[in-house]
């Protein structure tokens, strides 16, 4: 068994599917519209087949919530500590929020910690 995609409400659909594309060498598909309910989506699909689903629909309108219950982070290993420091700092670079720079945790990752542009955590790994 495998979890065949993971989806998340976006705000601005386009900058979203931009930076996944950019950073994490996502694959997107063509926009899928439904007019009659005001539902747009793409679906992501990374190297190792994984799929992400950004899902734009009038009248969601999340806000985000410190301390709220539910998914906590999405995690993609790069492969290398070297690839988690150039990516990190590549973000760094243009602008996004990081919110833990790279480092061994105390479980024996090797991780930085970014946020997306709309505020979802992100962790970069080996």
């Amino acid at each position: 068994m495998k979890i065949e995609h993971i989806a998340i409400w976006v705000k601005d659909i386009e900058r979203m599917k931009n930076f996944y594309m950019r950073y994490f060498g996502a694959e997107s598909n063509s926009l899928y519209v439904n007019e009659k309910k005001g539902f747009a989506s793409y679906f992501l699909t990374f190297s190792s087949g994984s799929r992400l689903e950004l899902m734009k629909k009038v009248g969601v309108n999340k806000e985000v919530l410190s301390n709220q219950l539910g998914w906590a982070h999405v995690a993609f290993s790069v492969g290398s500590k070297d690839e988690v420091d150039t990516l990190t700092k590549m973000i760094r670079e243009d602008g996004y929020t990081i919110k833990g720079n790279p480092r061994t945790t105390g479980d024996g990752y090797y991780e930085s910690v970014i946020e997306d542009p709309e505020g979802n955590t992100v962790e970069i790994t080996i």
